[in-house]
This record gives C-alpha cells, sequence and structure tokens, in this order.
C-alpha cells in the first residue's frame, strides 16, 4: 500500500529533508483546497526560507511545531480525497512537414491520461519541439488527429486552456515578476481573495518571493524560468508540455523542479498529463514512464516502465583502463564501444550485475556506471 502525502510529509521531516517537506505541504493543501490550510503552509514555507536566509543549521521549534499542527489537518482533510483516473490525448499517427526546409516529423502516435509523465529525448533538430508544438496546437498537422478527450469540439481557444506550453526561450515581460502572476490569474480568472492567495502560494512553491518585486532583467535565466512555470501552473492546466525545461537550470535546481513534476502529475484530485523534451536523458528517465527517442523525425525507439524488454543488458562505465584490458577481463563474448568518456559494454549473455561483478573481482577501477539496458543512451 501506498503512503499517503501525510505520512510522506512526515517521513521527510523525520530524515530532514526539508525542503522536500515543505513542498509536498504546500502541494497539498492545495489539493484538499482549504484556504487557511494554504495560508499556514505558506507561512510555514516562509518560516522555513528565513531560516535558509539566515543561514541557520536548521529551522527552529516553531517550525517543527508548525509543522506537526499542519500534518494534523492534512491526515484528516486528505481522506475525503476522490481520486480521479482521466483519460487526455490521444496522438492517432500525426505528422508535419514544413513548407521550406527538408525535415518532416512521420507519424507517430502516443496517448496520454492524467498522471502520466512523457519524456521525448533525441539531439538538437530531430523534432523533438516540432512533436511538442504539434500537441500543443501551436502548428497545424499535414496529417493524423489529436484527440482531447475531455473537450468535445475543441478550437484553438479551448486547446489553450486546456494544455499549458512553455517553449525553451521563455517570453519576455515587463514589470514587476509579482505583478505579472497577478495579471496572468487573473487573465485565468482567478481574481479578488483567492488571486492574492494562489499569487503568494506560487511565489513559495518556486521559492520566488525573494524577487517578486524584480524585473526581468534583475533575476537569472534559472529564475525565469521558474516564474514562467508559476505563471503557467496558475492556469491548472490538464497537459503541461515543456520544450527543454532544464536547459536554464542548474543541476540542483534541475532536480528540484523534476521532483516536483512527477509529485503535481501525480495528484491525487487534479492529475496532470506532462510531456517534456530534454537532452538529459539520466534525469528525464528517473521520472518519466516512458520515454520516447526521436531520430531525424521517427520515433524510433520507446521505453516504457514496467513493459520494457531487451534483446542484450548494456552497461555504461568510465575507467582508466583500455579497451583491449577489458576485452582480456571480459572475454569476446562481450561488445565494448568507446564514445571518448565512457565504454558501453553489452552482451546477450550476461546481465549487468555479473559483468559489474566480474569487474570488481578483477579490481578494475570504476569511478562511473550505469545500468543503460532499458535507456535509450544506448541508441545515441
Amino acid at each position: 500500500m501506498n503512503p499517503t502525502a501525510s505520512q510522506e510529509i512526515h517521513a521527510h521531516l523525520q530524515h530532514n529533508d526539508l525542503s522536500l517537506a515543505v513542498r509536498r505541504m504546500l502541494d497539498l493543501s492545495l489539493e484538499i483546497e482549504d484556504e487557511n490550510l494554504m495560508r499556514e503552509s505558506i507561512q510555514w514555507s516562509k518560516l522555513y526560507h528565513a531560516s535558509i536566509d539566515n543561514r541557520e543549521a536548521q529551522p527552529g521549534e516553531p517550525f517543527f511545531k508548525m509543522g506537526s499542527d499542519l500534518l494534523s489537518k492534512t491526515r484528516q482533510a486528505e481522506a475525503s480525497i476522490k481520486k480521479a483516473d482521466i483519460g487526455l490525448l490521444e496522438v492517432n499517427h500525426i505528422s508535419k512537414t514544413y513548407p521550406k526546409g527538408n525535415f518532416s516529423l512521420h507519424t507517430i502516435s502516443m496517448s496520454v491520461k492524467g498522471g502520466d509523465i512523457l519524456g521525448i529525448v533525441g539531439e538538437n533538430g530531430h523534432g523533438k519541439t516540432t512533436l511538442l508544438r504539434c500537441i500543443a496546437g501551436q502548428l497545424a498537422l499535414d496529417q493524423g488527429k489529436l484527440d482531447f478527450k475531455l473537450l468535445n469540439r475543441p478550437d484553438q481557444y479551448d486547446i489553450r486552456h486546456h494544455v499549458a506550453f512553455i517553449p525553451q526561450r521563455i517570453p519576455r515581460w515587463y514589470g514587476r515578476l509579482k505583478d505579472n502572476l497577478h495579471f496572468s490569474a487573473a487573465i485565468y480568472g482567478i481574481n479578488g481573495k483567492w488571486n492574492e492567495l494562489m499569487v503568494d502560494f506560487m511565489l513559495e512553491r518556486f521559492n520566488l518571493s525573494r524577487y517578486q518585486d524584480l524585473t526581468w532583467n534583475q533575476i537569472s535565466s534559472g529564475y525565469r524560468t521558474r516564474f514562467e512555470i508559476a505563471r503557467i501552473l496558475l492556469q491548472r492546466p490538464s497537459l503541461l508540455i515543456l520544450d527543454e525545461p532544464l536547459a536554464n537550470l542548474d543541476i540542483n535546481a534541475q532536480q528540484t523542479i523534476l521532483t516536483d513534476f512527477r509529485y503535481m502529475a501525480k495528484s491525487i484530485a487534479h492529475p496532470m498529463g506532462v510531456l517534456l523534451s530534454s537532452q538529459q536523458l539520466h534525469e528525464v528517465e528517473k521520472i518519466a514512464d516512458s520515454v520516447l527517442l526521436i531520430k531525424n523525425g521517427h520515433c524510433v525507439y520507446e521505453v516504457v516502465k514496467g513493459k520494457a524488454s531487451q534483446q542484450s543488458f548494456a552497461l555504461e562505465i568510465e575507467t582508466p583502463i583500455d579497451r583491449q584490458e577489458l576485452l582480456e577481463i571480459l572475454g569476446d563474448h562481450m561488445q565494448i564501444q568507446f564514445n571518448g568518456g565512457f565504454y558501453t559494454i553489452t552482451s546477450e549473455q550476461h546481465a549487468v550485475q555479473e559483468i559489474i561483478s566480474k569487474l570488481i573481482s578483477k579490481k578494475v577501477p570504476i569511478t562511473y556506471f550505469r545500468d543503460i539496458t532499458y535507456s535509450t543512451k544506448r541508441y545515441f
């Protein structure tokens, strides 16, 4: 039986994963949709960030006392949340050819349900952005059909309110960050006290409160990305599409944002489909339910968690010894490729654990290894 959100938050507090506990509490308060609980969660988040800003080893007793009180309230409230199971989108044999140029996105099909996270990976210029823009309704299809399950006869207006698209290059905005969030909330029909509450919520949820009075030129590209995510989530979209969302983020921020996407997508009451393109294969594969590899406009490989199969095992390692030494240790039945940084070892007979055990038994120095049997990395 999977733990409840309150149980997860309790565990995060016990193990001192305080940032994650705070973010999860904010998410849970939004899911419960209790105004007072949301305000208290925002205040709890502010206590945490104040301690970080003051470089304290950890927040004081008031923080943990307030967290305990919030957990007591959410345990009672989350029992009333009804699980939603919804189909969002069927992509049926879509294709796109640009009038000028020689690039074509060839026939691709997929389905997306609420809670699904789909990663689109591949090298630059091979069709990732074209595919996402087609699904977002920004490009006309040459062939095929997009079936939005929650919309009866969707026009472009309906699709743009159902689907949110965040491009790699964030559109420039003017004025203060917070004012832009208030404006966006109003456009999405959030007015009065809920406008104030939801903007305060998003500022805390994406650690933007300290930058709320700054302008475009005063914040980094990474925080512009955080702003755009916060702005677009005010829309409460059913389907969120992101083109290279990790490109402007540092490594720590990448891990945080990807974790957040997963929790947001897996919401009980409001599950959201997430499609994201990236060249950060390892990071995307950790959180995605399925991954599509796009090459020259074709979907050449798809990995679905729990349904993957393989004809051979594959291991990626970094070691100072050369290929000949590896062959002598592992034997001729292994295939070894070197790309200038890592060795890729493949075998139809021996599982990855066996290969690693053999290398360890021969005391081969290994500075990095990764099982890529089910990863798209082996097809690059």
